[in-house]
């Protein structure tokens, strides 16, 4: 059978981040070697959150999956009681994570993730462990609003916030922008 060098060292890779942030972590054996069920490639919990993984990885095209290979993992992650998760990663990038409704279907009933779709949408891996949260356009507006209303002594301190929010990645220059119009 031929190993996938590179995806096994991307798996391990993604053991090793989910161990630093204190999850218990393992890699499933190679697919089919230890049963006749398909395993997730990588189970995560930390007491809190519990994660069945599918991880693929690409040099930049998209990722496909089989709707074989999602439903076995939508089933193993019901029985085990985990959030079922597609992990992605692609060349320079880091890694993101989708649950299987949110990913594109395709007419054949596989399943898609684009390297601009992870970007873009997907829950990067400080949110997958709660380190941070994903914060949409209008929720940092409404937020930074607030807070200029209440913070008498910063009557900035909604435009610091959007400041904050670009400089940590969550909104755009583009979108910061918008909100202050």
């Amino acid at each position: 059978m031929p190993t996938n060098k590179k995806g096994d060292r991307r798996e391990r890779e993604l053991v090793n981040r989910l161990d630093d942030a204190g999850f218990a972590v393992m890699r499933a054996p190679a697919s089919g070697s230890a049963t006749q069920r398909e395993l997730p490639d990588v189970l995560a919990g930390n007491g809190e959150s519990f994660y069945a993984i599918e991880a693929k990885s690409s040099a930049g095209d998209p990722i496909y999956l089989t709707g074989e290979e999602v439903q076995a993992l939508v089933y193993f992650a019901q029985n085990f009681g985990a959030k079922p998760r597609i992990g992605v990663r692609f060349d320079r990038e880091d890694w993101y994570f989708f649950h299987p409704g949110d990913c594109y279907t395709t007419d054949g009933g596989n399943y898609r993730v684009k390297k601009e779709t992870a970007l873009a949408d997907g829950t990067d891996m400080a949110e997958l462990v709660g380190d941070t949260e994903k914060v949409t356009l209008a929720e940092a507006t409404e937020r930074g609003t607030a807070t200029t209303a209440d913070d008498g002594d910063d009557p900035d301190g909604g435009v610091r916030k959007l400041l904050q929010a670009v400089a940590d990645g969550t909104l755009t220059v583009d979108e910061a922008a918008e909100a202050l119009d």
